[in-house]
């Protein structure tokens, strides 16, 4: 008796996704690939779909960046219980929760390059800083300006560390900059000269804090 034919495969239209599916799907390509191996296209394929279901959902690549970032950022950063009360310190406390958070994602790096690109979860903070900025005696503008001068401040640290962590990981080798302090000249640089034996672990040591409080004190300098 011949086997019975195999189920016709029915056509029609993809199986629904939902947005969580999505940044779900999403988040695991990032952790594992990278930003630059995040195409809609494999999302569309990893999830079943087709890239044109996905744009019900996001309109394009930075927008997904966006809901993963607000996504990474809703799971991980929390609010100090309570906040700090002296204003300074609530500068401190929102600026370190941040830069923390997002250095501990080697992803995040490489969306932080856009400007301005925050997640909404982490407005709170962003509040934080900024009234701390004004409660210390700046303008509302002053405090502007100078959050935007730690975050630019947060998120260099972060960015330059990654890329010499990666540097480093991916290559042995002297870099150009070791090559270049090995062999420099006492007479003409005489106080990198002394330096370079060191220059290398003192610039690996972790001094956001102390340069972010150095920061400030600058900011709102006779205040």
């Amino acid at each position: 008796m011949p086997p019975p034919p195999a189920p016709r495969k029915t056509t029609g239209r993809p199986a629904r996704i939902s947005l969580e599916e999505i940044i779900r799907t999403a988040r695991g390509i990032v952790s594992q690939d990278g930003v630059d191996r995040l195409t809609m296209r494999r999302l569309a394929t990893e999830i079943g779909s087709t890239p044109m279901a996905l744009y019900h959902h996001v309109r394009d690549k930075e927008e997904l960046l966006l809901l993963l970032l607000d996504d990474y950022a809703a799971r991980t950063l929390r609010r100090p219980d309570p906040p700090p009360t002296d204003p300074r310190d609530r500068v401190l406390t929102a600026a370190t929760a941040i830069h923390e958070v997002l250095a501990a994602c080697p992803w995040i790096v490489e969306v932080l390059t856009a400007d301005d690109l925050m997640s909404t979860s982490a407005l709170w903070f962003v509040e934080q800083i900024v009234a701390g900025l004004t409660e210390s005696g700046l303008s509302l503008d002053e405090a502007v300006h100078g959050y935007r001068t730690i975050w630019y401040y947060t998120a260099g640290e972060i960015v330059v560390r990654a890329a010499s962590a990666r540097r480093r990981s991916a290559d042995a080798r002297p870099t150009y900059r070791d090559q270049i302090f090995a062999d420099l000249d006492p007479a003409d640089l005489p106080r990198l000269a002394e330096a370079a034996p060191r220059w290398a672990p003192l610039t690996a040591q972790d001094t956001y804090e102390r340069g972010l409080r150095a920061l400030l004190n600058g900011l709102l300098h006779d205040r």
